[in-house]
């Protein structure tokens, strides 16, 4: 008896947990969403220097995850610079021939795609928590090839984006099922910068897989 209520009351907990989760990551889609649109003609210099703030703040929110309103509010003021840091990068998209279907296909294949791979998680029990490690290393070696890259062009930016849309669809389902297991002791606020990462990677995959067809057309 006693076991078959803790299960509903497990259930509401990791509802609960889900929902705060989304509700924060959704509020710093929409700070970011908020910076675009106030500056959507960053200059390069300015943009990387937002994503070097932004990067920043990371080990910061990290560091005082203890403080959850504290840690909230620097999410926020992360989500803001890391709109000014793709800002240009999506106005290059709006600028090419169909740049707004573009962004706009783009944003609503993230969308669908995190519903879908949440859904799976949950109707399933699927559970790559295990293999989070794997990840990490590829993700590791996917940005010590994107750096050399830049100087020797030997991986084209289609064939890294499709590597960095696997890669983060990967830490999108371990993402959830931490969050369906009840959070493995990670604060909400951290779970929620997660997942942001992961929407706002594979938002930038999609971009360049999308982009790159119609510059081919």
């Amino acid at each position: 008896m006693a076991y078959q209520m803790q299960q509903p009351a497990a259930r509401a907990a990791t509802q609960s947990l889900l929902a705060q989760v989304l509700g924060i990551t959704a509020v710093g889609l929409c700070v970011t969403a908020l910076s675009v649109v106030l500056f959507p003609t960053v200059p390069f210099g300015i943009g990387m220097f937002a994503l070097i703030g932004g990067l920043v703040l990371l080990f910061v929110m990290s560091a005082v995850q203890g403080n959850p309103g504290l840690a909230l509010l620097l999410f926020y003021v992360f989500a803001f610079l890391e709109g000014v840091g793709i800002s240009p990068t999506i106005e290059h998209y709006l600028n090419l021939a169909g740049g707004h279907t573009i962004v706009f296909n783009a944003a609503l294949t993230t969308g669908l795609g995190m519903f879908a791979l949440a859904a799976i998680v949950y109707a399933t029990g699927l559970d790559l928590r295990r293999f989070q490690g794997i990840f990490m290393i590829a993700l590791m070696g996917l940005v010590v090839v994107g750096i050399v890259s830049i100087f020797l062009h030997f991986v084209s930016p289609t064939v890294y984006s499709w590597i960095t849309l696997v890669i983060f669809t990967g830490f999108v389902l371990i993402d959830f099922a931490r969050i369906r297991a009840g959070g493995d002791g990670i604060s909400p606020v951290m779970m929620a910068v997660s997942i942001y990462l992961d929407i706002i990677n594979i938002f930038l995959a999609l971009l360049q897989i999308f982009g790159g067809r119609r510059s081919n057309d």
